[in-house]
């Protein structure tokens, strides 16, 4: 069955053969750079790459977010001179895009030929084994949306992307989860490198607000280890076009799940205002808190040279 979406691709498909050198057309990895990851487009090779902005691509939604730059990259890997594709930046459901819009990008990728996504997002930590800086090689997904009814494949199926009832039991490649913490291990061995690699669950809400305390308790009784307000919908297409997926999340702010403090305390009572804002406020995630760890990952963390083949090999 021809859809909307196969027709869209399709045209945005041949916009970008258009405009793109040849010789990046056909890339086999795609990357999404989540929150502050923008960073991880230093991995390319200065020459050749080509960037395009998200409003310059028909269908493609504009994304309007604060630290998200919005453009298309095309470039090579080294030393293997692997093609890749990086979107620079991600659109979001809480910007008032469809699920369908939020996923047209992986479509379009796998169009391009993409074998491989890599998915990056900043994420609160649930698990309390977990401190900012982690990273959390994801494993699997709560997607309270999709339990409601709200899901990215709802409506009539592209049957030239995927089946109509995928699994999501095996949403989350076990040979690259393998590769990433071996590599972990090989490019951390005598770097001295304070920052840690997790393997977690990942509970996906529609956002843009911070989760309340006792959401935070919920998501972690139900066993979620990090929150965040993407990258599980475009999971959900990459399975359905049969995409290797690769999902990493930074740990970006640590949630809090303890009860707060109460009106009728006998110290709350006695209080000053000011103490009383201090206290409520203790620990309250901020955006720009969230783009400012990003950003330091990226420059510490990025896909090493020489590595991404590995990801692809065999």
């Amino acid at each position: 069955m021809e859809t909307a979406t196969s027709q869209q691709t399709a045209e945005a498909l041949r916009y970008l053969y258009a405009k793109v050198p040849s010789k990046l057309h056909q890339p086999v990895i795609g990357i999404i750079c989540g929150s502050g990851l923008n960073g991880l487009a230093d991995a390319l090779l200065p020459e050749p790459r080509f960037g395009i902005p998200y409003t310059d691509i028909p269908h493609f939604s504009p994304c309007t977010v604060h630290g998200h730059a919005g453009k298309l990259l095309f470039g090579i890997f080294e030393p293997e001179a692997l093609p890749v594709v990086l979107m620079v930046g991600r659109v979001h459901f809480y910007e008032g895009h469809s699920f369908q819009s939020i996923t047209f990008p992986v479509r379009l990728m796998k169009r391009l030929g993409v074998e491989t996504i890599i998915v990056t997002n900043a994420s609160g930590g649930l698990n309390e084994d977990y401190a900012v800086g982690d990273l959390v090689v994801l494993n699997d997904h709560i997607n309270l949306a999709g339990l409601a009814g709200i899901h990215p494949l709802r409506g009539p199926n592209a049957d030239d992307f995927g089946v109509r009832f995928p699994a999501l039991s095996d949403a989350y490649d076990l040979d690259l989860r393998r590769r990433a913490h071996h590599l972990w291990k090989e490019l951390n061995r005598d770097a001295g490198n304070t920052r840690r690699l997790q393997e977690g669950t990942y509970a996906f809400v529609g956002g843009p607000s911070y989760e309340t305390r006792a959401e935070c308790r919920m998501l972690r009784r139900l066993g979620a280890d990090v929150v965040g307000m993407s990258t599980v919908p475009e999971i959900i297409v990459a399975r359905h076009c049969d995409m290797r997926v690769l999902a990493i999340s930074l740990v970006t702010n640590k949630a809090l799940l303890e009860a707060g403090p109460q009106g009728n305390d006998i110290q709350i009572q006695s209080s000053s205002r000011q103490d009383l804002t201090r206290t409520i406020e203790k620990g309250k995630a901020n955006h720009d808190e969230v783009l400012d760890a990003g950003e330091k990952a990226a420059r510490e963390v990025q896909v090493r040279r020489g590595c991404s083949n590995q990801f692809v090999a065999g």
